[in-house]
């Protein structure tokens, strides 16, 4: 069985009916790290216009306007692939099809701790995985927190980081470990 994949999943934590600058500077980071680390990106509860619907058509939206990745051509490039996805909020759970959801947190539950080696060895034995990460002020709320059955806290001392530092500790970890 070949490795699992790994999907970086951001959880809008802003303003649900306003999309906002940061909103797009945070997405073109992502697409980047995305297609830098060889990941896939999933978006939860980001207020888009209605009528753009289709993954590559958000991701010109996005890319429009941002010097950032490319000028937002990385962004691009992983939605043409096929590796950018949006969804609502989710109810009861994350899509499954993304895998095993994994909360990356400064505060995890000891009960649902996971380290980085047991991450990678899920990934290596074929699990695909979503890395939930929140995105404003105040991360990702309790009750979509309580969703994932593992938390991930990446640096050792339970150092809350600001989100696009996270998501670039906790991708370029994982794809230094899996790639030696």
């Amino acid at each position: 069985m070949g490795r699992g994949r790994i999907t970086i999943g951001l959880y809008n934590s802003y303003d649900p009916n306003k999309f906002m600058e940061s909103h797009r500077r945070t997405l073109a980071r992502a697409g980047g790290l995305a297609m830098a680390m060889n990941m896939n990106l999933a978006l939860f509860g980001f207020p888009f216009p209605e009528d753009i619907t289709q993954p590559k058509e958000l991701a010109a939206w996005i890319a429009d306007g941002t010097s950032i990745g490319a000028h937002g051509g990385y962004f691009m490039e992983l939605a043409e692939k096929g590796r950018f996805l949006s969804f609502p909020y989710p109810a009861k759970g994350f899509p499954p099809q993304l895998g095993e959801a994994i909360l990356t947190t400064s505060k995890p539950d000891a009960k649902k701790s996971i380290s980085l080696k047991q991450t990678v060895e899920m990934v290596e034995r074929g699990q695909s995985i979503l890395l939930v990460f929140g995105i404003g002020p105040h991360g990702v709320p309790k009750s979509a927190a309580s969703i994932p059955k593992y938390n991930l806290e990446i640096t050792g001392g339970n150092y809350s980081l600001e989100t696009c530092t996270a998501m670039g500790a906790v991708a370029g970890a994982l794809h230094a470990l899996l790639d030696q």
